[in-house]
């Protein structure tokens, strides 16, 4: 511990920038130079689902927020101070907005992520944003914060171990996305293509093989409300009830969790009932069309519509049945989107119905699919909760990796080997 130094940030780096300030719409277009904007920068990695590009002549153009593998991306508006670095797999990329934080010879980048994502760093940061509506983390109190910060090899170390549970989770996501297209594509196969088991056997007239009807989905699903208890009532609220809202809905397949939690009286006064789990969410305001499963009983509010197959059956076929009927209606409507989504909107999106059978069998099919989509999630919960009880006892040097012999995760390794040959 003698040999942790109280450092500037500044002292740290080569270089503590920001990203481009300035009007963006027009810029953005289908490919080219991967461009990251606040909502892409999650604690302790990248999130790509709504990246944007621009040109090679506008990211030349802004060349002085250009990113390199190995900087770390600091959020400056909306959640200060949530920190990622970004990875080998992103040579070339630009940002606006974001604090850059390109470390020197004698700061791994993981490290001063782990800090910034720490409740330390979070309430640093917190104490020097500035703004009265929308809080901001400046760029020039950025350079001036002060860290304590062992040698480089314990950097490396402490980063070393954080990094392998940030791989794993990176890992089961992967394998997440994986199950999840195979699960898309089951479905396509069977009931779009319609090379279901025993197709060569049944007759299509107009498209629909025999045994088979199209339904609207009002007539495939229960179609249930919500209901939001008054925001104003403070014993509403905090509780452990999950309250999934729109907000909830950028999750893939399942959402385990909620920003928001009900107590019981807050379930009781509103129209919201408990959904159990599995139930089917689609979020009707706001973002349009999302749709994902509860992984757990969860209230909802009324920008949503929670939907159930009709009978007792497993849902999987229902799910994946209304997530093409979405995809198709998004693709026709003018707007790209639904403006808002009504009960009546359910008479209009059609589901083709196979015989029960065939229903039945794949189900059995895709439930084990669901399962492993639903445990590695959960391992991922696990994971990132034992790396944040132990992030603030490495930082602090609590906890000492002085003595360890640690092997670098290659993610890790790679990211090193290119920050030192910048």
């Amino acid at each position: 511990m003698s040999e942790w130094r109280d450092i500037k940030l500044k002292d740290l780096c080569e270089k503590v920038t920001v990203g481009y300030v300035g009007p963006m719409a027009h810029e953005y277009q289908d490919a080219g130079i991967t461009f990251l904007r606040s909502l892409n920068i999650k604690p302790f990695r990248l999130e790509l689902t709504d990246v944007k590009f621009v040109s090679e002549q506008f990211h030349h153009r802004i060349r002085k927020s250009a990113l390199h593998p190995g900087d770390v991306a600091v959020v400056r508006t909306g959640y200060p101070g949530t920190a990622a670095v970004v990875p080998r797999s992103l040579p070339v990329s630009n940002c606006s907005d974001l604090v850059i934080i390109r470390p020197g010879k004698n700061l791994n980048p993981h490290f001063i992520t782990a800090i910034f994502n720490s409740a330390f760093g979070q309430t640093m940061v917190s104490g020097n944003t500035v703004g009265a509506a929308q809080q901001h983390f400046n760029i020039t109190v950025a350079k001036e914060l002060r860290f304590r910060v062992p040698p480089k090899l314990v950097q490396d170390k402490i980063a070393a171990v954080l990094s392998a549970y940030d791989e794993l989770i990176e890992n089961n996501r992967q394998r997440i996305t994986l199950l999840e297209k195979l699960a898309e594509e089951i479905y396509r196969e069977w009931f779009v293509r319609l090379r279901f088991p025993g197709h060569e056997k049944v007759r299509a007239i107009k498209g629909v093989p025999q045994g088979w009807s199209i339904q609207p989905a009002s007539e495939a699903f229960h179609v249930m409300g919500g209901g939001t208890p008054k925001t104003e009532v403070a014993v509403y609220w905090d509780g452990e009830i999950p309250f999934f809202t729109p907000k909830d809905s950028h999750v893939g397949f399942y959402v385990l969790d909620t920003e928001k939690k009900l107590t019981e009286k807050g379930l009781q006064s509103c129209s919201s009932q408990l959904f159990p789990p599995e139930t089917i969410f689609i979020t009707a305001r706001g973002t349009v069309g999302e749709l994902c499963l509860a992984h757990r009983p969860m209230a909802m509010n009324q920008s949503c519509y929670a939907l159930a197959p009709r009978g007792k059956q497993s849902v999987y076929f229902h799910f994946l049945a209304m997530k093409l009927a979405i995809t198709y209606i998004k693709g026709i409507s003018k707007s790209g989107v639904f403006d808002n989504i009504v009960i009546d909107t359910f008479k209009n999106v059609p589901i083709r119905m196979p015989t029960a059978d065939l229903l039945r069998r794949f189900n059995e099919t895709a439930k084990p699919i669901f399962g492993q989509i639903g445990c590695l999630l959960q391992s991922n919960v696990q994971l990132a909760k034992t790396r944040d009880k132990l992030l603030p006892r490495l930082i602090s040097g609590k906890l000492s990796v002085e003595n360890l012999a640690i092997q670098f995760p290659p993610g890790m390794a790679e990211e090193t080997e290119a920050s030192g040959a910048r």
